[in-house]
């Protein structure tokens, strides 16, 4: 059976379309209730004997909490699940029973008997990485007849493509979340820019950073904007070379000193949503949200510095030179190569690369 316009309209939009409701698939398995007549609908997507990822049900009033059911317990005991169905074929619920299977007669008893169904038609659709998924009508006073199977088995093919949307997102996302963790761990959130400098999308870290910092501020048209001048300068030159269609290379900005923050500013390059105000920038900031005199502190406690000695520290973490250090904490360049040996030798560390990766990798990173 071919799906028919109506349907299409109806089932499949509604289907591929539920991978982000939530609940998954609502809108389908009402429409599919509904076509069908049927005391519920329902699918399915589980491995093994484990609990399922997806349980989804649409059902008529007075069926009880059937997803909650099935979930905490009833999967264990589901026939469906645990028959050898070839995929996309249709079958009765009598083609599943087994009268001698104990677990098969509790299920039926137990989970499908309250709800006085006795007609089903259920398909395997999808087999993935050791995952199945089905989906499932049912009635409680009258038998299905070949059209409402052949429309069962004309779904089966969009139903596996959903469910592997379902799994591929699912994958993204989890990759997202550790990515995004990964970035806060160590402080850097990302804000994407138009070509005139508006703010498009930022993550949480981010929208930290533009309400607490000073160094950095949302005009009330949208756009990022540096405090310093300097900063401000080096953006506008970036923007301006992308407005102009020129090349734009990974630009570094220093934004402020205290607390230390700073930015970079690189090109996107997979420009996929062609719209007036598509980002072409992303900018990485990457600071501290407190003072330096609490990291300070708690250097001088993780590795005995004294006052000026974690203030250095923090300076060639920062990627100052030393030359650089003794003109900011005005002393002299030998007092700094002293402390540098110091600090050095305090820490375990045999050179400013080795004590960036330690001051960055200790506990004060995540303070």
């Amino acid at each position: 059976m071919t799906i028919s316009r109506q349907d299409e309209t109806d089932l499949l939009t509604a289907l591929h379309e539920g991978v982000l409701e939530s609940p998954l698939w609502s809108t389908f398995l009402n429409r599919l209730r509904n076509r069908t007549q049927s005391d519920y609908a329902a699918i399915i997507y589980r491995s093994g004997d484990g609990p399922p990822e997806v349980a989804e049900f649409d059902q008529k009033p007075g069926l009880g909490d059937l997803k909650q059911r099935y979930r905490e317990e009833f999967h264990r005991l589901d026939p469906l699940t645990h028959h050898p169905m070839r995929l996309n074929r249709v079958y009765a619920l009598d083609e599943l029973r087994d009268a001698n299977s104990t677990n098969h007669q509790r299920f039926i008893g137990q989970f499908i008997a309250p709800t006085t169904v006795r007609y089903a038609r259920m398909a395997k659709v999808s087999e993935l990485g050791g995952y199945a998924g089905w989906i499932v009508i049912a009635r409680a006073d009258e038998d299905f007849d070949a059209s409402e199977g052949a429309l069962l088995s004309a779904l089966a093919p969009h139903i596996a493509i959903a469910l592997r949307n379902f799994v591929a997102i699912g994958r993204e996302r989890l990759r997202a979340d550790i990515s995004g963790d990964a970035i806060q761990r160590l402080n850097f959130g990302w804000i994407t820019l138009d070509v005139g400098g508006h703010i498009i999308d930022y993550d949480d870290q981010a929208d930290r950073l533009l309400r607490k910092s000073a160094a950095l501020r949302k005009t009330a048209a949208g756009r990022l904007v540096p405090v310093s001048r300097q900063a401000e300068g080096k953006l506008a030159q970036i923007l301006r070379q992308v407005s102009g269609g020129h090349p734009v290379r990974s630009q570094a900005i220093h934004l402020s000193d205290e607390p230390w923050l700073d930015m970079l500013v690189a090109p996107i390059r997979d420009q996929t949503f062609a719209r007036s105000k598509a980002p072409v920038l992303v900018a990485y900031v990457h600071g501290e949200e407190r003072p330096s005199a609490e990291r300070e502190d708690q250097l001088m406690g993780l590795f005995g510095l004294t006052r000026q000695e974690a203030r250095l520290a923090i300076a060639l973490s920062h990627g100052r030179s030393i030359a650089q250090s003794s003109k900011d904490l005005g002393l002299t360049l030998e007092t700094m190569r002293l402390y540098s040996k110091r600090i050095y030798a305090k820490t375990g560390t045999t050179g400013q690369a080795d004590l960036v990766r330690l001051v960055l990798a200790s506990v004060v990173a995540l303070a």
